[in-house]
């Protein structure tokens, strides 16, 4: 490791935070009156000393409006200029079927039983919300065959000319095992119309499938980037990796510390160059109970990997994915905000 990668001191940032953020935080007309004003609005800028730091859209999953316009608006009010956006906005903003569940409520229980903190009654809930969407999902696949795909060239532009940029796309329900080969190309075609290097998945655990998603990948002139959580090892990606050039990283470091992994620098280290982006998120190691905490509370070394993507000029995006609990009289936006200001006293 350079010697000049230190620890970013815990007092140090909180006692500047609330300034970073204030200094971050971006001033504007209201985006909810119409898409045009969109180009009018401040542009942000996340690229920091070289390190390009970006937000998960579902981050912002808390937040009562999931629209297009008002996801914009939240990455703007953040101050960030480039994301990973999940489907459901772009989606949405193409025609795609309202989804009857409460799909906040269903990733609480899906994180729970992740987690093993889930009780007997919601496991019966989540086991009853599967179903039904497993039925939305072939109705979402159905609508896909004739889905309008200038909408999405129109989504980009919007993001665009407000300065937002979109690196990757995830699509949900899309690039699973169980998907078609129609479904997986349209997700690859729907995130090349948005200017996408890459698009999202969770590693199914699966060579057979990974070498699939490889060849797709290939015939459509895109990257997949395979998440984890805590199955995350040192060689989790190693099939995938050798099985073609078009499969990725998108490591969760977060998780990474979470599932015990001593050394996190060291992966970032020797598979930078197949790196497509990596999410950042302070989970505690396991001797200290897995917490996902706040920034600047927990195990993970957020400040030493910016630090080393800067030295070493590593040029994938870091993402802010937002998964602590939003304290009383905050919201999302609020804390991506102390989550960006985190990384700009790191990267200073």
């Amino acid at each position: 490791m350079k010697k000049n990668i230190s620890a970013l001191s815990r007092r140090k940032f909180i006692s500047k935070t609330t300034t970073a953020t204030a200094a971050i935080a971006l001033t504007g007309p209201s985006l909810f009156s119409a898409p045009a004003i969109l180009k009018h609005y401040k542009k942000p800028n996340s690229l920091i000393n070289g390190v390009q730091i970006g937000v998960i859209t579902y981050s912002f999953r808390s937040m009562k409006d999931q629209a297009a316009e008002a996801t914009l608006k939240y990455i703007l009010d953040c101050g960030i200029n480039a994301i990973e956006l999940i489907g459901d906005p772009a989606e949405t903003f193409a025609g795609r079927p309202d989804n009857p569940l409460n799909m906040s409520k269903m990733w609480g229980l899906m994180r729970k039983r992740r987690d093993g903190e889930i009780t007997v009654e919601e496991g019966k809930e989540l086991a009853d919300m599967t179903a039904q969407q497993e039925s939305y999902k072939k109705q979402v696949s159905q609508w896909r065959t004739t889905a309008n795909m200038d909408k999405f060239s129109q989504f980009r532009k919007m993001y665009n000319d407000a300065g937002v940029n979109i690196y990757a796309f995830k699509p949900r329900n899309t690039f699973g095992i169980d998907n078609s080969d129609a479904d997986i190309e349209w997700g690859m075609k729907v995130g090349k119309l948005l200017g996408a290097s890459h698009v999202t998945v969770e590693h199914p655990g699966d060579d057979a499938h990974t070498m699939r998603l490889g060849t797709l990948a290939k015939k459509n002139g895109i990257f997949v980037g395979y998440h984890g959580h805590e199955q995350q090892t040192p060689t989790l990606w190693d099939t995938a990796l050798a099985q073609s050039e078009h499969n990725a990283l998108n490591l969760d470091l977060g998780h990474y510390v979470a599932a015990g992994n001593s050394k996190p620098l060291e992966i970032v280290i020797t598979k930078h160059n197949r790196m497509q982006s990596m999410h950042l998120k302070d989970r505690q190691t396991p001797d200290n109970g897995k917490g996902n905490l706040s920034w600047g509370q927990g195990d993970t070394p957020i400040a030493q990997v910016l630090q080393l993507m800067r030295s070493n000029k590593y040029t994938f995006p870091a993402t802010v994915e937002l998964e602590y609990k939003v304290p009383d009289g905050s919201n999302a936006v609020e804390e991506v905000k102390k989550c960006l200001a985190f990384c700009e006293q790191a990267l200073k």
